[in-house]
């Protein structure tokens, strides 16, 4: 079977040409094109004669074209790890309501954690002249990342765009680029001091993974709340993973088959972990709270699930910040801003007082 040609649509016709309309509307091609994108100041009777011609040939603007001409459609741009983790859609969902709201149209796409596909999202995204580039995910805020984040802010300054960082933390006050994080470390203190006053000392942390922002900010979090509290901290309480389900089950699976249970109580650094953990539990004979209390973080739709206590991110008002603080600073110009967005416990049913 022959491919049918990518130039014409499914139904076979071939697609009109902005040329057609042109003679078609008995005008230029220039001013057609002036006329769609919307700053040429035509006549009704032209305007209207190119908009009829539009319809009959039913033709469809270019939008790279127009581009190329100097008037791109307003856009912002989402680059982010993944969209199958519930955080990471939720701010996406964010960013796409307040574009919408702000009269742009939102590009997105995906890294799956690797650096050079972010670099080629990055460059795409300029190409498409939008006016920032929104980045999220966990990263390893190392050297290397400190410099590639220094270069794509710059070169987006240098294009008229601007590089927007969410989730992730500041890079510092010589670089342009817009912040918008957690506090991290207060939400853990939080979780983790919720479980201290209920008399649980020896609690497991599940989700640690060194050198990577998110975690480490959780982790300093779980163990200032320690140290607030007296209680000597154990590193081996601290077991590392990724921040998904099946590594909540798998930790809590090894954890439990290394021996005798010596915690009990567990502060799952989000809640897809904590659902995992709650799952080995029971597989083990165990109940939430009954026999281990589990605190989670996020306070997305697991946490409802599980009637778990957690920690409360607004990640959809992160995409929403983001958005108006990138737009806010093309207007008002100065000095890039940074947002640190609070978190709050909320309470359920997955954690209870210690029974001496």
């Amino acid at each position: 079977m022959m491919a049918r040609r990518t130039s014409e649509p499914a139904h076979g016709k071939q697609r009109s040409t902005i040329r057609e309309v042109a003679r078609r509307a008995g005008v230029s091609v220039a001013t057609v094109s002036r006329i769609l994108s919307g700053d040429y100041p035509a006549s009704p009777a032209t305007r209207e004669r190119v908009m009829h011609a539009v319809e009959e040939l039913d033709y469809v603007a270019n939008a790279h074209a127009r581009a190329l001409a100097g008037a791109p459609a307003k856009s912002l741009a989402i680059v982010l790890n993944s969209v199958i983790s519930p955080a990471y859609a939720q701010i996406a969902q964010g960013v796409e309501a307040q574009t919408a709201a702000e009269g742009r149209l939102c590009l997105v796409g995906t890294t799956g954690g690797d650096p050079e596909r972010e670099l080629a999202m990055v460059q795409f995204m300029r190409e498409q002249h939008a006016e920032a580039v929104i980045l999220v995910g966990n990263v390893v805020a190392d050297e290397k990342y400190h410099k590639r984040m220094a270069r794509y802010a710059q070169a987006l300054a240098a294009s008229g765009s601007r590089l927007v960082l969410c989730g992730r933390p500041p890079l510092g006050t010589d670089v342009p680029a817009v912040v918008v994080e957690y506090d991290n470390d207060g939400g853990a203190f939080a979780a983790t001091s919720h479980l201290l006053s209920a008399g649980h000392e020896r609690i497991l942390c599940l989700g640690s993974r060194p050198g990577y922002t998110t975690a480490d900010g959780r982790v300093a979090g779980y163990r200032r709340a320690l140290a607030a509290h007296r209680v000597p901290h154990d590193p081996a309480l601290e077991v590392e993973g990724m921040m998904v389900w099946h590594e909540g089950y798998r930790m809590m699976k090894e954890r439990l088959a290394a021996g005798p249970r010596d915690f009990t109580a567990v502060f799952a650094l989000n809640d897809l972990i904590a659902g995992g953990a709650v799952r080995a539990l029971a597989e083990d004979g165990l109940q939430v709270p009954d026999d281990v209390s589990i605190v989670g973080f996020d306070d997305l739709q697991p946490s409802l699930d599980l009637d778990l206590t957690t920690v409360h991110l607004s990640h959809e008002e992160a995409g929403r910040t983001a958005v108006r603080l990138a737009l806010e600073h093309e207007e008002r110009g100065g000095a890039p801003p940074h947002v640190l967005l609070g978190t709050h416990l909320v309470i359920r049913n997955s954690a209870r007082p210690r029974v001496s």
